[in-house]
């Protein structure tokens, strides 16, 4: 692996991932990240491709997608090229969810904007002036 000067530390990683030291040794406990390199004073060394992995969780974790299906897909990934099918079927289902989810919140955003607009016109009729 590539000397201590091109790896990162806890907390450039954190630093570097917007997440906090706590959650980067949980991810690794809960097996999301692979087990971390380690310097001579077997201090953990991050480099770029955790720093790549760890954001493709977040953005996992941002789509709502439970831990436990993010470790289904890490040890997947953990498994290598065989197991692309699996993955892309874990990331499609995830997928319509997001969709789902979607789909409500235009709804619920719609919903909302109606009952602005009738607040709206309610105020504008009692100060006198026309909608």
């Amino acid at each position: 692996m590539a000397d201590d000067e091109t790896l990162l530390t806890v907390a450039q990683m954190a630093e570097a991932t917007g997440v906090t030291a706590h959650t980067l040794r949980y991810y690794e406990r809960a097996g999301l990240i692979r087990p971390v390199a380690r310097n001579a004073g077997n201090q953990r060394r991050y480099s770029a491709v955790d720093v790549d992995w760890v954001a493709f969780l977040l953005r996992l974790r941002q789509t709502g997608m439970p831990i436990a299906q993010m470790r289904e897909y890490a040890d997947l990934r953990q498994l290598g090229d065989a197991t692309i099918d699996d993955r892309l079927r874990l990331l499609e289902a995830h997928q319509i969810a997001v969709r789902e989810q979607i789909a409500a919140l235009r709804a619920h955003e719609k919903a909302l904007d109606d009952k602005v607009r009738v607040y709206r016109r309610i105020l504008t009729t009692r100060e006198g002036k026309k909608p």
